[in-house]
């Protein structure tokens, strides 16, 4: 509601001097200024006009029209407004109140899809931590921009297809054990691909046969597809498991393999525009002086990640007509992207400013970034496990009697392993410390949940009656911060929405719930006074709707005991 009045303030003056200028609306670096402060040097620098005269046209012309100024300070350049909080609190509790989970809606993305493309797990291997990045950022990118009006399509861009699956079939060749493989088929297929790098340092010839084992993948020869479609299928159940922990979902799993027979005709479009170049026998485009040349074809003809990319793109434009497509995909590939959206460009296509690489940085363990090659991976499925027993045990210390522990600790236990992470901005590393995230205070998960659930407790069986509340209570600090807070729920939304940060929402709910438990350890909330009452319960129900919907589009739930 703060932030409404801002830009309807923005509006309002921008309009009343014809558009010339660009009005700033702020909030006062001092709050005991005011609650909105408007500069008006650019006013001044436009129209040419003494600062006193424009300082009174602006003062007088707020007053006018908008009601709800209760005074205005003006310090030298800075028109600085008072709002009547007593009716801008009532307002946003009552909006809160009648809309709900809905509160916080945004048009913004109305009319428009977006598609994502996010998780991407490789098959042949474990599902590492190291992918727990990619599927809960995306995810709840998802679900934000939902929020915000956008229809979505979430992609799950398989990695089944490419070099590492020839050397997945020579590691099968070589040393695999059928009757082993049979019994735990994704780590002892992981085991495989680990020795394969191991041998690989002595023996280099290794990496020739497997892109001559890719090649015959690419060729059709029934046996190695008959391989490649075994070790998939056994990598889809295992990711499967996952997701079905996470609460994660996507409308299509076309990986790169399906992708396979649509790569000659990018090839073709590019040939028959002339861009294409022999460079050592592979094939190139060439991107400028400040990018390297993007590899279109190997020597041996083999195709390379970009090319499906590219066919992938065209397909899902064609497909979805998407107004903008996220891909979720780690920081290192920064380069790969520019080089998509160069490419693009130099084709004639005029949508490159809708793709989007949405970076990320790397889980480290002791300062170092995990490796499937070398053996150092962390399964998801032993840490999300790991986490749920760890809440579990917090639980029956807490509350022994707790009926439905085990579901309840599932939902504790994943909500603080995804916090852990989307409260980080996405483009960080971060050193991966799963006791920590566990906790149930501080800057956690849990913490969030137990303040949902402590307000549940307050509100149990309680009614509210909005026309019986004490509006003066609003002009106290510690009640009103929380108003504002509140009223600035759809403005993180949107922040989160176009920055596509998840992070900037994990923040604001813990601001949120602090906010709330410094104002439970200073009111009692259930009084005997009836209008302090209602006022108080109709504020910590805004509280308790906000934070359960904040935590439902960060992909986590919101409980009503723990």
């Amino acid at each position: 509601m703060i932030n409404k009045l801002k830009q309807e303030i923005k509006d309002f003056l921008e309009k009343k001097y014809d558009n010339q200028v660009s009005i700033i609306v702020e909030e006062p670096k001092d709050s005991k200024l005011g609650d909105i402060s408007v500069p008006v040097f650019s006013i001044v620098k436009q129209l040419r006009q003494p600062l006193p005269n424009v300082v009174n046209d602006v003062k007088n012309a707020l007053v006018e029209n908008f009601k709800i100024i209760q005074e205005v300070k003006t310090v030298g350049g800075f028109v600085n407004l008072v709002i009547n909080k007593e009716e801008l609190s009532f307002e946003v509790l009552s909006d809160v109140l009648e809309k709900g989970c809905q509160y916080g809606s945004s048009e913004l993305g109305k009319g428009k899809m977006v598609v994502l493309d996010y998780s991407s797990p490789n098959i042949a291997k474990s599902f590492s931590i190291g992918h727990l990045r990619s599927t809960i950022i995306g995810n709840s990118l998802k679900l934000i921009n939902r929020k915000c009006g956008y229809n979505t399509f979430a992609i799950n861009y398989l990695g089944d297809w490419g070099t590492q699956f020839g050397k997945m079939i020579v590691a099968y060749k070589k040393w695999g054990d059928k009757e082993k493989i049979a019994k735990d088929p994704i780590n002892e297929m992981t085991a495989l691909y680990v020795k394969f790098h191991e041998e690989a340092k002595n023996n280099p010839e290794l990496e020739e046969e497997a892109r001559e084992a890719f090649r015959k993948c690419e060729l059709g020869e029934k046996e190695y597809l008959d391989l490649w479609r075994y070790i998939r299928e056994e990598s889809l159940k295992e990711s499967a498991q996952i997701y079905d922990l996470l609460e994660v979902d996507f409308d299509s799993y076309n990986g790169e393999a399906f992708y396979n027979d649509k790569m000659d005709g990018v090839v073709e479009e590019l040939t028959e525009k002339g861009m294409l170049e022999l460079d050592a026998g592979a094939q190139i485009v060439r991107l400028g002086d400040d990018m390297p040349p993007a590899l279109i074809k190997r020597s041996d003809g083999g195709s390379l990640y970009i090319t499906r990319d590219l066919a992938a793109l065209f397909y899902r434009k064609k497909e979805y007509k998407f107004d903008k497509i996220l891909y979720v995909v780690g920081n290192e590939q920064k380069l790969h992207f520019k080089q998509i959206k160069a490419i693009v460009t130099k084709m004639g296509y005029d949508f490159a400013d809708e793709i989007e690489h949405v970076g990320f940085g790397l889980y480290l363990t002791n300062g170092k970034k995990m490796s499937t090659r070398s053996g150092g991976v962390v399964k998801l499925y032993d840490v999300l496990m790991k986490a749920i027993n760890m809440a579990k045990s917090q639980i029956e210390e807490k509350n022994k009697d707790l009926a439905d522990k085990d579901n309840i600790a599932r939902k504790v236990g994943i909500a603080a392993v995804m916090f852990g992470d989307l409260k980080n901005h996405r483009e960080l590393d971060i050193e991966f410390d799963l006791d920590n995230c566990v906790k149930f205070e501080g800057q956690t998960g849990p913490y969030l949940q137990y303040s949902g659930v402590r307000i549940a407790s307050i509100l149990k069986d309680k009614s509210i009656d909005l026309t019986k509340c004490d509006k003066t209570l609003f002009t106290k600090p510690h009640y009103f911060e929380l108003v504002r807070l509140i009223s600035n729920f759809q403005a993180v939304i949107e922040k989160s929405c176009l920055e596509s940060a998840p992070s900037y929402l994990a923040k604001y709910l813990l601001n949120l719930a602090q906010s709330f438990n410094k104002f439970y350890g200073l009111e009692k909330i259930n009084v005997e006074d009836e209008a302090i009452r209602n006022t108080n319960f109709a504020l910590v129900k805004s509280i308790r709707i906000i934070l359960n919907e904040g935590l439902r589009l960060l992909g986590i739930h919101y409980l009503d005991e723990m």
